[in-house]
């Protein structure tokens, strides 16, 4: 059974994330984690932009703050976003990984210690390496990883990155990655969990 996701985007992400989420209805059954390289300096725009742009609640994470169903956490500017083995978030302001604070590896790495099995990961678009370690370790402890066409990438650096690091269980265009995820939770409501076809 899929439990959560996590989502790591850079360059060109906004219009990404933007794209993933609206396309998610708001009972979509599932939490959310989110890392957008953003400058340490940056205000709390996205997650408030993206809040009203989707039906899903979009809300900027929290430290030591439950992981609900239906919402989606985005890492604050300047912190580091984890999920601890009780799957709550935790804020880290540890050095850059990548030369990112917020990374996506910390967040991916850290989820999949979290949920295992129960983890998809995705890996939108951007213009470093980031996120491809992190959606190793997802697929290595049973995961199920998505990466965006390059091609449909508005920097297709990282999503390249995470294929030729990592692998991918599918690799879809970006407008068609909402009806993914929502295929997955039909799997899990079907309890066929795992189907793992590419498409």
């Amino acid at each position: 059974m899929y439990e959560a996701v996590v989502i790591g985007a850079s360059a060109g992400g906004m219009r990404a994330l933007q794209t993933v989420l609206s396309g998610l209805r708001s009972e979509f059954p599932l939490s959310v984690a989110i890392v957008q390289h953003v400058s340490p300096s940056a205000d709390s725009y996205l997650a408030e932009y993206l809040d009203g742009k989707c039906a899903l609640t979009v809300k900027e994470a929290e430290d030591k703050e439950a992981m609900a169903p239906g919402t989606a956490y985005v890492a604050p500017p300047g912190y580091h976003l984890l999920v601890e083995k009780d799957r709550s978030l935790s804020l880290s302001v540890d050095a850059r990984v990548n030369f990112s604070c917020p990374s996506i590896d910390v967040l991916f790495e850290s989820a999949a210690e979290a949920f295992g099995r129960g983890l998809i990961g995705i890996v939108l678009t951007g213009a470093n390496a980031d996120g491809s370690a992190g959606l190793k370790s997802i697929r290595a402890r049973g995961g199920l990883a998505i990466v965006q066409d390059p091609a449909t990438a508005e920097a297709a650096f990282m999503p390249r990155a995470a294929l030729e690091t990592a692998g991918a269980d599918h690799v879809a265009a970006l407008e068609e990655i909402p009806a993914l995820l929502e295929k997955c939770v039909s799997l899990n409501e079907g309890g066929a969990h795992g189907a793992k076809a590419n498409g």
